[in-house]
Order: structure tokens, then sequence, then C-alpha cells
């Protein structure tokens, strides 16, 4: 089970920038490169080995991912912006506000 692990997480790191950068694309004289926030997690687990209880031995595993489009580079005439994907900007955000301010709230009455 741990090799099944360790080779997951040896192709996640080989991943890299082509993960959260897509292949550029051309599009009526604009270039757009893809851009997006790639988050990955493997786990596993076993039982002991070699016990002398009755009972059955246990293994297991699992893996999960999440990939949200941020927005793009736009290439045209020599210059070069970010235009955003404002739906998957607020879904990363809002998440981050409520944190944020529940951390605060917690930091404000702890300093009471």
């Amino acid at each position: 089970m741990a090799e099944v692990v360790v080779e997951l997480a040896s192709l996640v790191a080989q991943a890299g920038a082509k993960v959260a950068f897509g292949e550029k694309v051309d599009v009526d004289g604009a270039t757009l490169v893809p851009v997006a926030l790639a988050i990955y997690g493997v786990g596993g687990g076993q039982g002991p080995a070699g016990s002398d209880d009755a009972g059955p031995l246990g293994s297991g595993g699992g893996g999960g991912s999440l990939s949200v489009p941020l927005g793009a580079y736009v290439g045209r005439e020599g210059t070069v912006r970010f235009v955003p994907n404002v739906v998957a900007l607020l879904f990363v955000s809002i998440p981050l506000t409520i944190v944020a301010g529940r951390a605060l709230a917690r930091i404000a009455r702890a300093l009471r």
C-alpha cells in the first residue's frame, strides 16, 4: 500500500506548473494561457502487521483533487494582462473571508 501512495505523490509533484497553467491557445489574434488553482491530496493506511488479535487487519487509501479555473493571461499586440474568472474568484475568496473573520473574532475575544 505504501508504494502506491509514494508513486501517486511523485506523479503529482512531477505535474507542477503544467497543472496550474494550461497550454496556450490562439484565438482571434490573441494568445490565451488558462490559469487554475490545483489542489491534490493522497493518503493511505494499514493495520498492525502480525497482530495477535483474531480481528481482521485493515488497510486503505484514497485521494482527491480540486481544480478551480482562476482566469487567463491574454496576450495581444505586445501586452499581457490577466483576465479573472469572477465566479471562481468568489468561490475561492468567500470561504477565505469567513475563516479570516472567525479567526479575527477569536483573537479579539482572547485579547479582552
